[in-house]
């Protein structure tokens, strides 16, 4: 079973989408579990056996998710890191392609989409 992690920002809306995007990725088969802040994904040990991180890319406490991917390339790690966020800005695509992140999912995104980054991510 491939594992995919997610780092999300604290808050009712924030961590209802955060659980049922863990739901939905666990229903598919996906050994997933959810981190309300980037560093509590960083400070966990299984993270290291980790396929992709999925992250939003404004956190409300603690580091950003473009900071969370800039710091595991930094590590040396190869993991692939999927960028989730609802805001449009068209500068946020070169950010996140800057620190690595394989691409940027903008809110609302349908299940499907999010899958299918997650097979290009677990097949790189």
């Amino acid at each position: 079973m491939r594992r995919a992690e997610r780092a999300l920002q604290r808050g009712r809306h924030d961590d209802s989408f955060r659980l049922a995007l863990v739901e939905s990725l666990s229903s598919l088969g996906y050994e997933a579990r959810g981190f309300p802040t980037a560093e509590e994904f960083i400070s966990d040990r299984e993270q290291q056996s980790c396929d992709c991180a999925i992250t939003d890319v404004h956190l409300h406490s603690g580091m950003s998710g473009f900071e969370l991917a800039s710091l595991l390339a930094s590590r040396g790690s190869r993991m692939p890191t999927i960028m989730i966020t609802a805001r449009e800005d068209a500068g946020l695509e070169a950010k996140s392609a800057a620190c690595g992140a394989i691409c940027l999912l903008r809110k609302p995104f349908e299940t499907a989409a999010l899958i299918d980054w997650l097979k290009k991510a677990l097949k790189a």
